[in-house]
């Protein structure tokens, strides 16, 4: 983003001009932790051979968001920042990926009273105020900034996918989680792929066991403890071999609807996750985690990212 012009604006406006891009600034903050899951399926965490791939049903549609924000300066202590957040929903029929949805908007985000002083520096973009209840820290602040835009990214992203579920009933494949929203949570057409792995649901042995999935298998159902407003169903799948690599390395958190938790049911869907893989050649470090579908979205929103 060329944000020159604004910083220039605040410099007149009182404001001192900074440049930094947030550590935060390209995904979601979660602290690693330990949640421990109940187990559905079997007394202990198993790796449960997935079977042979199979493609998804058509049409299916993948919903990915992207976020990514700057500083640009400071009142006192208390920072301003600039971002963009976008969210598309692609589909597949006959082979071929098309956009069917698409917003993206452009926020400022401080405290409220960082907002008035930038005035005419930041109009037209969102303003998102941050908490004003302390005084100003600038670390906290970022990290404040860095939840709102989490948050707003979030609800982007569920605004498009419930339109998308507005017009069809087709199967829609979400980066991130179902639990975020209860409509998302119970929709049986509807799969959320995960490649975070800072919250784990498991300890000891069984967390050996989920972290030590051969490729191509997938782990005992379980709900996840910290999802009881939206209930789900949730295991692990090895998309690709991890030996000589990390713990983490194709491992993906499956999520869907309790009405989708029975065995058979997960094996299906890893069937289909497994035949949608994202190629080795994919230009991502994280290429190991990506499914085909949602790296289109990826693509396609930097691809118009201004």
């Amino acid at each position: 983003m060329n944000l020159d012009p604004i910083r220039r604006s605040l410099r007149i406006r009182g404001l001192t001009p900074a440049f930094a891009i947030p550590e935060a600034a390209g995904g979601r903050l979660e602290e690693a932790s330990i949640a421990k899951a109940a187990l559905l399926e079997g007394p202990v965490v198993s790796a449960i051979p997935v079977g042979l791939r199979s493609p998804w049903p058509e049409p299916v549609a993948y919903l990915d968001g992207i976020q990514r924000s700057e500083l640009v300066g400071y009142l006192g202590s208390a920072p301003l920042l600039i971002a963009e957040i976008a969210a598309a929903v692609r589909e597949r029929r006959d082979r071929r990926l098309r956009t069917v949805l698409e917003d993206r908007r452009r926020l400022a985000l401080a405290r409220p009273s960082v907002l008035a002083a930038a005035g005419v520096a930041v109009a037209g973009l969102e303003p998102v105020a941050l908490p004003e209840d302390d005084p100003p820290h600038p670390i906290r602040d970022l990290l404040n900034a860095a939840r709102a835009l989490d948050r707003a990214r979030g609800a982007l992203e569920i605004q498009l996918g419930s339109s998308y579920r507005a017009r069809t009933e087709s199967w829609l494949v979400v980066d991130g989680v179902l639990s975020e929203s209860p409509r998302w949570a119970a929709d049986h057409r509807m799969v959320a792929i995960s490649k975070s792995h800072s919250i784990l649901p498991f300890d000891g042995e069984d967390l050996e066991r989920y972290l030590r999935l051969p490729a191509h298998h997938r782990s005992s159902i379980y709900v996840p403890a910290t999802r009881s407003l939206a209930p789900v169903r949730s295991w692990g799948l090895r998309l690709w071999p991890w030996e000589g690599r990390d713990l983490l390395h194709g491992l993906v958190r499956v999520e869907v609807a309790p009405a989708n938790g029975t065995p058979e049911t997960a094996d299906l869907i890893s069937s289909w996750i497994l035949a949608d893989r994202a190629p080795i050649s994919a230009p991502d470090r994280r290429w190991d985690r990506l499914l085909y579908g949602i790296h289109s979205v990826e693509e396609y929103l930097k691809s118009r990212a201004v």
